[in-house]
């Protein structure tokens, strides 16, 4: 009677495999499509051209220049 229930555990454990490798394949292709395009390298920043911030010493807000 014991070979029953061994063979039932080993199915089990199979089935158990075959759906986490059917699950992890599945959410690795759904990750593929949702992330298709790189990342764009980002432009270089010209420090230069962005304002400078003073802080108004009246309200204690931050301003551009």
């Amino acid at each position: 009677m014991p070979l029953p229930v061994m063979l039932a555990w080993t199915v089990g454990a199979l089935g158990a495999a075959a759906l986490a490798r059917v699950l992890s394949k599945e959410w690795q292709r759904v990750n593929d499509s949702l992330h298709t395009r790189e990342h764009a390298p980002a432009e270089a920043v010209v420090r230069e051209k962005l304002p400078t911030l003073r802080r108004d010493p009246r309200t204690g807000v931050y301003r551009p220049d």
